[in-house]
């Protein structure tokens, strides 16, 4: 048993220490120190531990969302994120089968009436406090790692979407061994601009901080401008999508001080899918920095990550596992990793950078279950205890892990050989003619499968032919792994997290 968050600890108990005065979370132009915080918080953590059972946050990228889901924690209170942009049926769902007792929203919020039955509790921010002498305020109790800390509600692409339980556990040893991979102290200052609504904008943009003992900047809304001012005024660190990572990239020749910016900055990371290697190697042309990428799901939190290593390495700081485009590192400390074969139960021995086979994990990262549903959790796990993530990759022969994409939509068994589209992707988009690319299968008589690009032109007047993009794939690559069909679309279809969505563009 051990606190989530040990500098909220120690200002609760010691109101005027050094730790209470320290910047924890700052959204435009609104800030909490961890005094403050922890002045705010505890009132709220007291009026959910009352409520009993679970509590939604609508979970709107502010202040209160950030306040609420810390309250829930130290009341320990497992807490459902809403997605503000779901639609009612989403919402109902998740209402329904979570029963949270009552919703915590920012004061004015307009909340749809898939949630008029829930209670509501007002996030009472206030960040004008007392400065002077504050009695100690009530140690959070000791709560066992097991304890639900979050329900996190899966995308549902091929069905409702389902709520993975998420234990203390997992998030204090995700972020524990990101601290390790990364280096990542309170010293740090985090700029941002994700959802709170998931892991990669909550457990690690928000709670990351929190449990460091460092502090968050949220930029709101993502833009290029906002990067630069934050990192240019003491900010260490950028976590972002691939997308936008893209505009960054494609903002940086016209753009001096951002480039100045970002190599000013420590780490830069990015998740939730790939980075395309073209622009993670433009990014690096323009700055020094090469951005490091890590890989998880909502089931398993965090699995792997390049490392930092600091500019003049010391022999205390392990080295391994440094940024290389395409890849997402290695296993995060106490993350076992293994590839199977089709069948899924046969390990994959061999790390010859070609064998593709589904990961699957074990760890004290993993989610608990999926809330009432015993046949999705038992359908998720082998026998002997490894999670099946669903998600395909190779590995290299020193361990390092590439994914190829999802199992449901990203393997293209075509003419005998097993291909993954994020290759084929990464491949497309080096082609100067092409701002976007994404690569699908579709039945084929004589291959089994046919690969499917879909291309979002750079001069949608002049888009590079379909010829033209198959023999640049096939120097790349191998002639197998050249697209057959090729289709021209204005944008691809992409969800919140910039995510492609490929279902939808099978059936387009």
């Amino acid at each position: 048993m051990s606190s989530l968050f040990p500098a909220l600890t120690e200002a609760l108990a010691d109101p005027d220490g050094t730790a209470a005065h320290r910047s924890a979370l700052r959204f435009g132009d609104r800030s909490l120190t961890y005094g403050e915080l922890a002045a705010t918080a505890a009132p709220l953590a007291a009026r959910v531990a009352e409520a009993g059972g679970r509590i939604a946050v609508w979970a709107t990228p502010t202040l209160e969302t950030a306040v609420g889901v810390v309250a829930a924690l130290l009341a320990g209170v497992p807490a459902v994120p809403l997605n503000p942009k779901s639609g009612g049926g989403e919402l109902g769902h998740i209402v329904a089968d979570s029963a949270p007792a009552l919703v915590l929203a920012a004061p004015g919020d307009q909340l749809p009436d898939a949630l008029a039955s829930l209670a509501r509790v007002d996030i009472d921010v206030h960040t004008d406090l007392d400065t002077g002498v504050r009695a100690p305020g009530p140690t959070p109790p000791a709560l066992a790692d097991e304890l639900p800390a979050l329900v996190v509600y899966t995308s549902g692409t091929t069905g409702p979407p389902k709520g993975a339980v998420i234990p203390r556990r997992a998030i204090s040893t995700t972020l524990d061994a990101l601290a390790d991979a990364w280096r990542w102290t309170g010293d740090d200052v985090l700029v941002h601009g994700l959802p709170l609504f998931h892991v990669h904008g909550l457990i690690l943009g928000i709670l990351g901080p929190l449990r460091r003992g460092g502090s968050v900047r949220h930029l709101g809304r993502f833009e290029t401008a906002g990067v630069t001012r934050e990192l240019s005024g003491g900010a260490t660190m950028l976590f972002g999508v691939p997308t936008m990572y893209h505009r960054i990239a494609e903002a940086l020749p016209d753009d001096p001080a951002l480039a100045k910016a970002l190599a000013r900055a420590r780490l830069l990371v990015s998740g939730s899918a790939a980075l395309p290697v073209h622009d993670h190697e433009r990014i690096a042309e323009a700055t020094g920095q090469r951005v490091i990428e890590r890989y998880g799901m909502t089931e398993t939190l965090m699995l792997c990550s390049s490392r930092w290593t600091p500019p003049d390495p010391r022999p205390s700081v392990r080295a391994g596992g440094e940024p290389r485009a395409g890849t997402v590192g290695v296993p995060l400390p106490g993350v076992e990793l293994r590839l199977t074969e089709e069948d899924g139960t046969t390990a994959l021995e061999a790390y010859d950078g070609e064998t593709v086979g589904e990961i699957q994990v074990r760890g004290p990262n993993l989610f608990t279950e999926y809330l009432n549903r015993p046949d999705a959790t038992a359908a998720a796990f082998t026998e002997d205890g490894w999670f099946r993530t669903g998600d395909m990759a190779v590995r290299d022969p020193d361990g390092y892990v590439r994914i190829v994409g999802r199992k449901a939509t990203d393997l293209i068994k075509s003419g005998g050989y097993k291909i993954g589209a994020g290759e084929i992707e990464n491949a497309l988009i080096e082609h100067p003619g092409v701002r976007e690319a994404a690569v699908t299968g579709e039945p084929d008589a004589d291959l089994g499968e046919r690969i499917v690009a879909w291309i979002v032109p750079a001069d949608a007047q002049k888009p590079p032919s379909a010829a033209e993009l198959a023999d640049h794939v096939a120097d790349r690559l191998a002639p197998h792994k050249r697209p057959r069909v090729v289709h021209y679309l204005g944008a691809l279809p992409r969800n919140d997290m910039g995510k492609i969505m490929k279902r939808a563009l099978a059936h387009d």
